[in-house]
């Protein structure tokens, strides 16, 4: 067969035309070429699409903590933008498909299409809620409002980003439950995990205790911890004692601040406070608890005897 006169009957003809007289006519191959071609096009697309979004993320590296920071959430960004255009590729693929299919095999496909518009109007009415939680989906990607992999609270529900799909966002909380939360429904989203986190500590002291010397002592641990080996990296600045915070019933109330990598704050936190209690043990530095006192009234004795015989 000669190229030129095969270029210009395949101008003239469909793409099922010519898969059917390159596979001898046979409508059953040409479908599951259709197909095949079909999903030789999404894995194509998919591998591209992940070397064009995930992995142009990781493949600068840092310049310095601000930087990595920005990286973090530029990778994550990019990734739960694929993952919503992956969702779209797949259905237009699949509609279009279908389509193909029921023209080969002369299947009248207007009928089809005047049903589908007058159930769509149908839908319309009855689906303005999917409508409104799609299009909040589509706001909550442009905006950058949060991404997948990101500690949020969504309402009174708290968990990390599994999943951001076009209708809801799927959370995970911290015991393992998955909640799925309808964009629309969204009207305040607290992002905690967003560019820094700042820690913020509390410790008490007794009210019979020197304040500044316990001041020192905090302003020490806290430059101790900045520079231990396994937790200097997770700091984005100097650490910042605020001094007293409260009066508080039973205890003067010290606050320490820290800035650090989002994903690392709850960490920092409780080992903060682990050393706390340790080096306030060391230096001899009560950490008060509550305490009760009873003061005995009239009768007591004869209540604790019980009745006379």
């Amino acid at each position: 067969m000669h190229l030129l006169p095969v270029l210009a009957q395949a101008a003239e003809e469909s793409l099922p035309d010519r898969l059917a007289d390159f596979l001898g006519g046979d409508k059953f191959l040409v479908s599951v070429g259709i197909v095949f071609g079909a999903a030789a096009v999404y894995f194509l697309v998919d591998r591209v699409g992940r070397r064009a979004f995930v992995g142009v993320g990781r493949r600068a590296a840092p310049v310095d903590e601000a930087d990595a920071v920005g990286a973090i959430e530029r990778r994550q960004r990019l990734e739960t933008l694929w993952a919503a255009l992956r969702r779209l590729l797949v259905i237009t693929l699949v509609v279009l498909t279908g389509l193909t299919l029921l023209a080969w095999w002369r299947v009248p496909i207007a009928s089809f299409l005047a049903v589908g518009t007058v159930v769509g109007v149908a839908l319309g009415f009855g689906a303005q809620s999917l409508v409104k939680d799609v299009i909040s989906g589509f706001f909550i990607l442009s905006e950058n409002q949060f991404s997948i992999g990101d500690v949020v609270r969504l309402g009174e529900v708290a968990g990390k980003v599994e999943d951001i799909r076009l209708r809801v966002t799927v959370l995970r909380d911290l015991e393992g439950h998955v909640h799925y939360v309808p964009n629309g429904s969204i009207t305040v989203a607290s992002n905690l995990t967003q560019q820094f986190a700042t820690v913020v500590a509390d410790v008490g002291v007794s009210y019979g205790e020197d304040l500044d010397r316990a001041l020192e002592v905090v302003r020490s641990e806290m430059a101790d911890f900045m520079a231990a080996e396994d937790w200097a990296e997770l700091f984005l600045g100097e650490p910042e004692l605020l001094g007293v915070e409260a009066l508080a019933d039973s205890a003067v109330v010290l606050r320490a601040t820290f800035r650090v990598f989002p994903d690392a704050r709850w960490r920092v936190r409780r080992e903060f406070l682990r050393r706390m209690k340790n080096r306030f043990d060391a230096e001899g530095i009560e950490i008060p608890f509550p305490q009760r006192t009873l003061v005995p009234g009239p009768g007591w004795q004869e209540l604790l005897a019980g009745p006379q015989a």
